[in-house]
């Protein structure tokens, strides 16, 4: 009996979450209007989460292209010609590994410092505080988040494609011995530009939850520092959940049915 209870609170206080969530998307797509009076903050919500991200995604992003070439390397070792090392890379970049990657780093950096801060905010009645002088919270503080995470995830986006390409051809020459011409030649041969733009495509939606699943956390902090790390710890896991699984479901509507190849 006292499982069923558990269980039954579980789905209870799941839904209210989603419920929250939704609530607070709702909210910003309500004010999205005003966005024009927050352009400062919006200026310096990209500042924070894409110029201060910059080097986690250089870092991520060299190492991920050189593991690429050198795993693809070995599983075409006396199957496939190395002239096709480059179209490998760049296809499994573009399409997943750097806006996956991406999003999940930054994701993870920039979540936890959103509900840390707001959380922080909220514990001390700061929230409060600019509600009772008729300040919205939700325009003041995540509208201007939230438009930063979407502008900026394509930027951080298209910035780790081209690292890891680059590290991924360095790799390939160093180690593995494929010339440059070489590498650019397979990278070249089967590029289409809806790999570039389906990928680009599922950062918006990337930095959407980013922001979104920071402030709901932030703003839903309660009982202290300790409540403060707990939001953190929710922003972090539920943003890369969030991004996991909707990349499965971009990916399914964008390369299965938009960019679907015609019969």
């Amino acid at each position: 009996m006292t499982f069923f209870i558990l269980l039954g609170r579980y789905f209870l206080d799941f839904f209210e979450e989603v419920g929250g969530v939704f609530l607070l998307l709702g909210r910003v797509f309500q004010i999205f209007h005003r966005i024009t009076g927050n352009v400062r903050a919006v200026l310096v919500q990209m500042e924070r989460i894409g110029i201060g991200s910059i080097p986690l995604v250089v870092v991520t992003s060299l190492f991920v292209g050189a593991v690429t070439s050198i795993q693809a390397a070995y599983q075409f070792q006396g199957y496939v010609p190395l002239r096709y090392l480059g179209t490998v890379v760049g296809k499994s970049v573009i399409l997943e590994l750097g806006p996956v990657l991406t999003a999940l780093v930054v994701g993870g950096r920039v979540s936890a410092s959103i509900a840390a801060e707001l959380g922080t905010m909220k514990v001390t009645e700061q929230i409060d505080a600019m509600e009772m002088i008729a300040i919205d919270p939700v325009e003041f503080l995540v509208l201007p988040r939230m438009v930063a995470a979407i502008i900026m995830l394509p930027v951080l986006t298209v910035f780790s494609d081209l690292i890891a390409i680059l590290g991924g051809m360095i790799v390939a020459k160093v180690s593995i011995g494929v010339s440059y011409n070489l590498f650019t030649s397979g990278l070249k041969l089967f590029f289409e530009s809806q790999d570039l733009i389906g990928g680009l495509v599922k950062t918006f939606f990337f930095g959407l939850i980013i922001a979104l699943m920071g402030c709901y956390n932030g703003f839903t902090t309660r009982g202290g520092a300790e409540g403060v790390g707990m939001s953190t710890m929710k922003a972090v896991v539920s943003s890369c959940l969030l991004i996991l699984i909707a990349n499965y479901f971009l990916a399914s509507i964008l390369f299965r049915i938009i960019f679907a190849p015609s019969s």
